[in-house]
């Protein structure tokens, strides 16, 4: 993996419940994205990019075990010789959907697999969608990372275990909408404070039935400065970081030596 490493994050517009639209419009910024100059060396999507919550038609929507999304992210990544992030999608699998991450290297492998594990009551995601049941660590270029998505960067435990396990970035792609962008910006920046590592969001923009969604995807370093930040339009965020930022931070203030894990029990 390059020092430092290139990101480019693609936030984008989902129309909600059309797959074909959204697949034409991922293909036209990831092609954008690959072709930049500096090339990145990964590339980051969205939450549910497929099909946005269109979760009343969900089972219809979704990809059967994420074949599709899979071969063209394979594809694309060997085209281009850049690894993805491929945000999450709707899978379906067999009669039930989940909310599912595949990270994908240069070389067109699936390196990394993650369903969401909390599920968001407040946009009924519990009702259309099943949770998964494992973590989601993978390793990036030989760099150990996590990805967690949208409303699983509430449960700092999580983020702590990925940590734990070695993660030095977190990656969240997300649909989080207004009013609560003073909840996003700060959750995400107390997880890469708290955990010392690097944090690299993803986030949607437009409208979706009564939600807005604000962008300000971000990159937020192990002391949990922003170094790159989106607007509130359609935009490829682009940022470098130096991974070895995050054994300066811990060698600093050794947050994980000091730890008390008997008593928090």
């Amino acid at each position: 993996m390059a020092t430092p490493l290139r990101i480019a994050i693609v936030q984008m517009n989902i129309e909600a419940g059309n797959p074909e639209a959204n697949f034409a419009k991922m293909a036209a910024k990831l092609e954008e994205a690959a072709t930049a100059n500096p090339k990145p060396d990964l590339i980051v999507l969205p939450e549910m990019w497929n099909t946005g919550y269109a979760l009343d038609r969900i089972q219809s929507l979704a990809d059967p075990d994420g074949t599709r999304t899979k071969a063209f992210m394979s594809a694309f990544c060997r085209k281009h010789g850049v690894s993805v992030h491929a945000g999450s999608i709707a899978r379906l699998n067999g009669t039930t959907v989940t909310n599912t991450t595949y990270i994908f290297d240069t070389q067109g492998e699936e390196i990394g697999q993650y369903s969401k594990i909390h599920l968001f009551q407040l946009m009924n995601e519990h009702l259309h969608l099943d949770a998964g049941e494992s973590l989601g660590r993978f390793e990036l270029g030989g760099v150990p990372a996590g990805t967690m998505i949208c409303y699983d960067i509430r449960f700092p435990e999580l983020a702590r275990k990925l940590a734990l396990d070695g993660a030095r970035i977190l990656f969240v792609p997300a649909e989080w909408p207004h009013p609560r962008l003073h909840h996003w910006r700060t959750l995400l920046q107390a997880r890469a404070i708290e955990n010392q590592m690097y944090v690299v969001s993803c986030n949607t923009v437009g409208e979706s039935g009564a939600s807005t969604f604000f962008g300000h995807s971000m990159v937020i370093d192990p002391w949990g400065e922003v170094i790159a930040e989106a607007e509130e339009v359609e935009m490829t965020l682009t940022a470098e970081i130096n991974l070895a930022l995050v054994d300066e931070v811990r060698g600093r203030i050794p947050v994980f030596a000091d730890r008390r894990p008997s008593l928090y029990q």
